[in-house]
């Protein structure tokens, strides 16, 4: 009987992370498309209009700026977690 509810615990605990990881990635994705949106505005609005004709140029210029945050921001994150000792 001790077996069983061992399990029981072992499967909360991993129901319990598994919602935690499902969650956080829901509001990852959905921060990340508002920043996409964002980003895509202000390319929109600042760099299309000074480039008339240029629909695939703010693409690139879009793609290049949104490319140069994730690496910025997942390098800061990393030198975090190691500051943190996270391993994982």
């Amino acid at each position: 009987m001790a077996k069983k509810k061992g399990s029981k615990l072992t499967f909360h605990k991993e129901l319990v992370h598994q919602l935690f990881t499902l969650s956080t990635s829901a509001f990852g994705l959905a921060a990340a498309l508002a920043w996409n949106e964002t980003i895509q505005q202000i390319v929109r609005d600042f760099i299309e209009p000074s480039l008339p004709g240029s629909g695939l140029l703010s693409r690139l210029i879009y793609a290049l700026l949104v490319t140069l945050l994730a690496v910025l921001i997942t390098f800061q994150i990393t030198k975090l977690a190691q500051r943190w000792g996270i391993k994982k």
